[in-house]
């Protein structure tokens, strides 16, 4: 299975039509487009999981249009480590 990064989606582009656009090309297992914390609105990018075919729709999804934006499509790189916590500090410092 490859997770694929989609980029460049319009604030309309629904998890559905993502799923439909890719599943042209291979068995769609997920397809899922990242939110705003606060708001609640798309981002504008999104990742597809893909059981077969996502080579094939990297090579034609790539460059294409879906709700009027030229996608940006690729095999998702590892999420990065991010760092625990931070901010913070101690609440008695005395200057």
């Amino acid at each position: 299975m490859k997770k694929l990064y989609v980029g460049n989606l319009s604030f309309g582009t629904t998890e559905a039509s993502l799923t439909a656009a890719f599943a042209a090309h291979g068995t769609v297992h997920s397809a899922v487009i990242v939110q705003d914390r606060d708001t609640g609105r798309s981002r504008g990018f999104g990742f597809v999981e893909m059981e077969d075919g996502a080579d094939d729709a990297i090579a034609k999804m790539n460059g294409t249009e879906l709700d009027g934006r030229t996608l940006t499509v690729n095999e998702a790189r590892p999420r990065a480590e991010r760092g625990g916590g931070g901010g913070g500090g101690r609440r008695d410092r005395r200057w």
